[in-house]
């Protein structure tokens, strides 16, 4: 019994990466059996071509849960798993709407569409490569906030460069969030958030004690300084600015979103959210009154069937898809989702509501919800500072993103543009999410490693023990 103790305490605490395995690979055979059912559902022939399609998935998930287990052995056994199986059921539903299009094409007699579904197979893999790259480089995440300036400086830059180049390289449906090289094209803001995120966790962690400084109270509220409102302004201002050079309403927000909230995780105080708040408000106003598109997005978002065959026609159709799904859905190619504009990018969510029902879209909420808990969870149990905002901010920009598209997708909101992590098509944000989970990864990895051990220094013998002669006090 004492020589399996010792055994079992030189091994170490559990890692958890034989569960993450098995997972990915009930990813793995999910995707698959999802692939059939469509073909099935389209009355396509069933070939060996899907199973090969799913082994080659497997694989890919294997190759990264191998570099987790080398580079990360403590990180969380459930996040991985998550990503590949939001991954690959936006990789089944791109598939099936890459069907419907060629046979809308076929009836209608046009040329046939660009398939879609192996580029974003290749986007998977890029991004898998970068994720193995993330954890190779980045063996500390503290780290990171030495080049915190370096990596805030490159962000903004990032986010800014598409909307002072020309619209012709930068610019598509109206929004310059691209940069266009020929075939290649890219969104430059898709990694940025992660770089001002790096930033900002650093910064705030410097400037703590500036930030929780208090002020003048107000309704039992601690007011901070007005001099200390100064970061908190030029967020705002960078944020109105996003939206005027760029026409980007979602980016925008996501970024004024992420500084809000980690301005409140470093200082705990509920007035920073209030003040922030209160500054969206009043540029959301400002922005209505000004920019044309904004008002339009307003106008839509109140009333989309004012104008179905104009502005409101793509959130009307995602609304009556979701309806045609009602609870349970019209099954995995039985559906019409083809119908709405863009439904593999910015209404994804419609047509996965239209195919698998409110029980479906349910069941996607909760893997999202999962991977975003287990994010917070990683910040809570990460010993540093610097760790724990930054896991802070990773994991709710995910979940920002999340209630941003579901939100527009369902007319809780006005639309933004924004695409669903993982799910949506989309090269930059797929590799950029990718490179934003290894993160999570490693600072999950260091909160749930066992701390080391100082080596025992054996005690000498009790004969040869020394002696000292103690007087007692009188």
């Amino acid at each position: 019994m004492v020589a399996q103790g010792e055994a079992r305490e030189q091994a170490g605490p559990p890692t958890g990466r034989t569960i993450e395995l098995v997972l990915l690979a009930f990813a793995a055979v999910l995707v698959t059996g999802a692939l059939i059912l469509v073909e099935a559902n389209q009355e396509q022939t069933l070939t060996i071509d899907l199973l090969l399609i799913g082994a080659a998935y497997l694989a890919l998930l294997v190759g990264a849960h191998l570099a987790v287990r080398r580079l990360a052995p403590y990180a969380d056994p459930l996040i991985l798993p998550a990503v590949a199986l939001l991954n690959g059921l936006g990789l089944v539903m791109i598939y099936r709407l890459d069907l419907a299009k060629a046979d809308r094409a076929v009836a209608l007699g046009n040329d046939l569409p660009t398939l879609l579904w192996p580029r974003q197979v290749a986007w998977t893999g890029v991004g898998l490569l970068l994720f193995v790259a993330v954890l190779w480089v980045v063996r500390d995440h503290r780290k990171l906030a030495a080049y915190a300036y370096t990596a805030g400086f490159t962000g903004l830059i990032l986010l800014a460069l598409p909307g002072v180049l020309p619209s012709s390289i930068s610019e598509v449906n109206g929004a310059k969030i691209w940069l266009r090289l020929g075939i290649f094209s890219i969104q430059p803001g898709e990694f940025a958030k992660i770089l001002l995120i790096i930033f900002f966790a650093a910064f705030l962690v410097q400037k703590r004690d500036l930030f929780s400084t208090a002020g003048r109270r107000f309704l039992g509220m601690e007011l901070p300084r007005a001099r200390d409102l100064a970061p908190l302004l030029v967020a705002w201002a960078f944020s109105v600015g996003v939206l005027v050079l760029e026409r980007d309403l979602g980016t925008s927000l996501l970024f004024f979103g992420i500084v809000l909230v980690l301005l409140y995780t470093a200082t705990e105080r509920v007035s920073w959210m209030l003040i922030g708040l209160s500054f969206f408000a009043a540029g959301g106003f400002v922005a209505y009154q000004l920019f044309g598109h904004v008002r339009t997005r307003v106008q839509i978002w109140i009333d989309p069937f004012a104008d179905f065959d104009g502005a409101g026609f793509q959130i009307g159709q995602a609304l009556f898809g979701l309806g045609t799904g009602g609870l349970g859905g019209t099954g995995l190619g039985a559906g019409r989702p083809e119908l709405v504009p863009f439904a593999e990018s910015d209404f994804m969510l419609s047509s996965l509501g239209e195919e698998l029902g409110l029980i479906g879209l349910a069941a996607i909420m909760v893997i999202y919800l999962v991977l975003i808990t287990r994010g917070l969870r990683s910040a809570l149990a990460v010993r540093d500072s610097f760790g724990k905002l930054l896991a802070t901010g990773l994991a709710f920009t995910l979940a920002l993103q999340v209630f941003i598209v579901a939100g527009g997708a369902s007319k809780l909101i006005p639309l933004t543009g924004l695409t669903l992590p993982f799910l949506s098509y989309g090269g930059s944000s797929l590799v950029a999410n990718y490179a934003l989970v290894a993160l999570l990864l490693r600072i999950s990895n260091a909160a749930r490693a066992p701390l080391p051990r100082r080596p025992a220094v054996p005690l000498p013998p009790i004969a040869e023990a020394g002696t000292e002669l103690v007087e007692r006090p009188s």
